[in-house]
């Protein structure tokens, strides 16, 4: 076997689909729209799948339901231990293999081999030949499925700030509270028979909501939710909603005119956030409008666009949003911008020759990852940079070895990256310092793992935050394992100076545990439900031991809870949401009945 340059990134296999969900969890709708493709990252064939493993099933379309919690959205098919990472450390646990949709969850297309997140995103594969072939194709298979909102444009990169202006227009507005029930309404009663069987010891079901809102055809992306204070806050379609996070009632609503298209996964300390929407409602529009919004109070404070972008495929490219203290930073195709949140300025423009920053993540630092020239499409030139929320200047660059993409940002502080290599397709776990030098490369062996880094439907672009399913403390990163549905897995520590497996927390019974984050020294975890046991929320010493349980879901609503779609998942304060990741059914009857945020709490 041919060794790799000692440049090169660790490897290893994360993968291990289960086997598909136990019955009476929901089935996709009869045949949905199917979505082409995205060019953005690594080549979109799977592994050849072992001599032994079933056939493969069809990959679901665009609107399906998906598994239920515990059985991730992303994962990592295996690759053939023995070979060295970039840093010719031993082998690692990542063979990366691209969905089909950059930052979109997907169902495994065969057993034994999960989809992980899309590819990098960097703009040098739109100047190459199979770019540029392959985007022309998905852009017409597009047109024909009523999706072009990325029709080829020209423009300039001129900063227009008298662009920037209050919007009287969207405008909150309160409503009745939602019927929190049995999902046959609204809302229900606060004693109803969600927790009728209720045992001693188990959490109460705080309320349940249902979709109110008439979607397209296609379902839509859910964004959020978003905890501020005593209100949880979710973005769907064409309007933002602000509940009461203790019964569900509807607190505001503010319409947004036209559809949202991307928001941060994180608010500002003061609970602002802004999100981005289309620039009008026709199958052309692009997501180039910015809204501020007030998440406390549901107001809408200035809009304005970002500015028209230049380049050949710079129409091609959709933008991902980041918040850092009071930036907010776009990242696209080749074209990024900072913007003040406060009053809408622009802050800063990223540079529009050599390396080009196309995403960002933001947190307690402002990460940008960058595309650099190179005249081989299978040899990527990444870099990830610090850079200063207020200028955009880099503090600090880490060049990624030769033929690495920045992939994902599993923690900003402590440092923990994901990268990918197109071919050999192969997946690494770095972890840097605070001045962007190599710390170690982190080793998962011969074990699968399973981070989730579902968010926003993202054609042409990248989402580099908003993973579950690992975490990150000082000294260590965490990860789950995946094992199929029905049986328990394990939390890894890995040391972050050595990046060798510390210790292993397993899940009891059949449960399934996704770090969500580190919280006073423990690591946090969800525990799925099953068909006959709630989920949990519960906590792992920072030394292991048994996952110690903080909120047991109650068993009578356990196939409730376990038929989110996608879900995603926010603890805050004690109390315990799960929303639907994307709304869609197959007829206006079912969107109305499908379930779409539930909570739990003391």
């Amino acid at each position: 076997m041919t060794q790799p340059p000692s440049q090169q990134p660790p490897q290893g296999g994360y993968g291990g689909a289960p086997q598909g969900p136990p019955p009476g969890v929901p089935q996709p709708p009869a045949q949905p729209p199917q979505m082409p493709p995205a060019p953005q990252g690594p080549p979109q064939m799977p592994p050849t799948p072992p001599a032994d493993a079933p056939a493969p099933a069809p990959a679901p379309g665009y609107g399906y339901p998906q598994t239920p919690p515990g059985q991730p959205g992303y994962g990592y098919p295996q690759q053939a231990p023995g070979q060295p990472g970039p840093y010719n450390q031993p082998p690692g646990p990542y063979n990366q293999q691209p969905g089909p949709y950059s930052g979109y969850p997907t169902q495994p297309q065969y057993p034994g081999a999960p989809v992980p997140p899309g590819g990098s995103g960097g703009g040098n594969f739109f100047t190459s030949k199979p770019g540029i072939i392959i985007a022309a194709a998905v852009a017409g298979l597009l047109v024909i499925g009523g999706g072009t909102w990325f029709a080829l444009s020209g423009g300039d990169d001129k900063k227009d700030d008298k662009n920037v202006s209050k919007s009287d227009d969207p405008k909150p507005s309160g409503s009745e509270s939602v019927d929190q029930g049995d999902g046959s309404g609204d809302g229900r009663e606060a004693n109803d028979d969600l927790n009728a069987g209720r045992k001693p010891g188990e959490a109460k079901v705080m309320f349940l909501t249902k979709n109110d809102v008439d979607l397209p055809r296609n379902g839509a992306e859910v964004f959020g939710p978003w905890v501020v204070g005593d209100t949880v806050v979710k973005g769907m379609y064409k309007e933002v909603v602000g509940y009461s996070a203790t019964d569900g009632t509807k607190k505001w609503t503010l319409p947004l005119g036209t559809e949202i298209c991307s928001a941060p996964s994180q608010t500002t300390v003061d609970g602002k956030i802004v999100v981005g929407i289309k620039d009008g409602l026709t199958e052309k529009s692009k997501c180039l409008d910015l809204q501020m919004i007030d998440l406390k109070t549901g107001k809408a404070g200035w809009k304005k666009p970002i500015p028209k972008a230049s380049g050949a495929f710079s129409s091609l490219s959709d933008f991902t949003l980041s918040i850092s203290g009071n930036t907010l930073a776009a990242g696209g195709t080749g074209n990024s911008y900072g913007f003040s949140i406060a009053d809408g300025r622009q802050l800063f423009k990223g540079p529009t020759e050599g390396c080009k920053p196309f995403a960002f993540a933001g947190g307690p630092k402002l990460l940008a990852a960058a595309s650099c020239p190179t005249s081989d499409y299978n040899k990527p030139k990444h870099q990830l940079s610090e850079v200063d929320p207020t200028t955009g200047k880099a503090k600090w660059t880490y060049n990624a070895p030769a033929g690495w993409e920045i992939d994902k940002v599993f923690s900003a502080s402590p440092l923990v990256v994901s990268l990918t290599q197109r071919e050999p397709k192969k997946w690494s776990i770095v972890a840097l310092k605070d001045n962007g030098t190599l710390r170690s490369q982190i080793d998962g062996g011969k074990d699968k793992f399973q981070p989730r880094c579902g968010g926003a439907f993202v054609i042409f672009g990248q989402n580099l935050e908003g993973c579950t399913g690992v975490a990150a403390d000082a000294t260590n990163f965490y990860m789950a394992t995946e094992t199929a549905y029905g049986t328990a897995n394990e939390v890894v520590a890995f040391s972050l100076d050595t990046g060798k497996a510390k210790w292993r927390s397993s899940a009891d019974g059949k449960r399934q545990m996704t770090p969500l984050r580190t919280e006073d020294g423990n690591v946090l975890v969800y525990m799925n439900a099953s068909y006959d046991a709630g989920g949990a929320v519960a906590t792992i010493a920072p030394t292991g031991g048994a996952p110690k349980v903080l909120l047991q879901h109650p068993a009578s609503t356990a196939q409730i809870e376990s038929s989110f779609y996608s879900p995603k998942l926010v603890y805050s304060e004690g109390r315990f949401f799960m929303a639907s990741g994307r709304v869609s059914a197959s007829n206006d009857a079912e969107e109305k009945e499908t379930k779409t945020m539930m909570a739990f709490g003391k």
